[in-house]
């Protein structure tokens, strides 16, 4: 039986709702600029989502009557977070406490969370335990629906898996962990162990990512260093996470004209980006690099159309270039993907135009294109 679920989406919020439609499909909706709904016959894991901040599901009873119905007879905290028109942190702290002198007629102890505003922020979810720890509960609540907290996006892991990786390249532009889950995440939903491959691996984010999510991984890339420090990362990974072993596949080699070995479910990378950038390019430069990244980039899709089976999902993270205007000039290669025998996915209504991922003033932004083999 499928549950309604709410998602609070990540800062990105087109990249987050295309996320989730593409393991969700029709079902999600946005319902206000950083939240969705969706159905689901599955609880959805939150340390598999990179833009989704939240998950909670619907309650079919009052926040209440659902505390009393739990075997549990410690003290509750609790929090609310009130995503309801015109809400702000008094009303908010109003829900709370008006659930908490209900539980106190019951002789039932009950601490309520403060809140900063309307919504208790992720880390202040994260560091409180809420909807992990016994009796640390959230509510959320959306108009006349509340909903109970089943995930919060684990900070402390991200930094952990970052921080800690034995071999990184501060020369070499670190693909976020995030955005490595949205690209794995936008291929669509992918049996257990399937294989997915990423060409341009650099230290190996994606396929860590891609491990964790119990998937088989083949990374390749130009540089044998890199293939050496994805190999201790991954290593390190297994160890680290009690993994099994020899999931993974590495090997150097030009993605315009390598022969992969194994059969490909799914292939999930960041391209090649070109030349890192701290300011806008003049005219000449971006046109060098525009020519540089359409070439190898190509190069790649025409190569890889030839090793996989139809139907093969793709997601790529092409570079986009920040302009004096504020906008973003893309590479425009859309266009020559249908003849090179790729289709475009468009999820949710989105247009490409909404695909971008970047920080503020971000130089060299990610243009996420989804790509499905005909």
């Amino acid at each position: 039986m499928k549950q309604k679920y709410l998602a609070v989406l990540g800062r990105l919020s087109d990249l987050s709702l295309a996320e989730l439609s593409a393991q969700f499909g029709n079902s999600v909706r946005k319902i206000a600029p950083s939240l969705a709904v969706f159905e689901s016959e599955t609880r959805p894991d939150i340390n598999r989502f990179g833009g989704t901040i939240k998950f909670a599901e619907l309650l079919s009873t009052s926040p209440v009557d659902y505390l009393l119905s739990l075997d549990f007879s410690g003290k509750f905290v609790i929090g609310v977070s009130d995503f309801s028109k015109g809400s702000n942190r008094k009303k908010s702290l109003n829900e709370a406490m008006k659930i908490k002198k209900i539980l106190s007629r019951k002789n039932r102890s009950c601490r309520v969370l403060a809140n900063s505003d309307a919504v208790l922020s992720s880390a202040t979810s994260h560091h409180n335990q809420m909807g992990e720890k016994l009796g640390h509960i959230e509510f959320i609540k959306v108009g006349k629906e509340w909903y109970l907290l089943t995930g919060v996006q684990n900070i402390t892991a991200y930094k952990n898996r970052d921080q800690a990786r034995p071999a990184r390249d501060a020369k070499v532009g670190m693909l976020p962990p995030k955005l490595a889950q949205i690209l794995i995440n936008l291929c669509g939903p992918l049996p257990k162990n399937s294989r997915v491959l990423d060409p341009f691996c650099g230290t190996g984010v994606l396929l860590q990512e891609a491990l964790l999510d119990g998937y088989l991984v083949y990374g390749t890339d130009l540089s044998s260093r890199m293939i050496e420090y994805s190999e201790k990362n991954l290593n390190w990974l297994e160890k680290s996470n009690s993994l099994d072993k020899n999931r993974f596949l590495l090997s150097a080699g030009d993605a315009t004209d390598f022969k992969w070995t194994e059969k490909i479910d799914a292939v999930a990378c960041e391209t090649y980006l070109g030349a890192p950038m701290s300011k806008p390019p003049v005219e000449i430069k971006l046109k060098e690099q525009k020519k540089e990244c359409s070439r190898i980039i190509l190069g790649f899709l025409k190569n890889l159309s030839e090793q996989i089976s139809p139907k093969t999902p793709l997601a790529l993270a092409i570079p986009a270039w920040l302009r004096p205007s504020g906008r973003y000039e893309r590479l425009n290669i859309v266009d020559n993907l249908e003849n090179m025998g790729y289709n475009v996915v468009k999820l949710n209504h989105l247009s490409q135009e909404d695909m971008l991922y970047f920080r503020d003033g971000q130089v060299v932004a990610r243009e996420i294109i989804v790509l499905r083999k005909k």
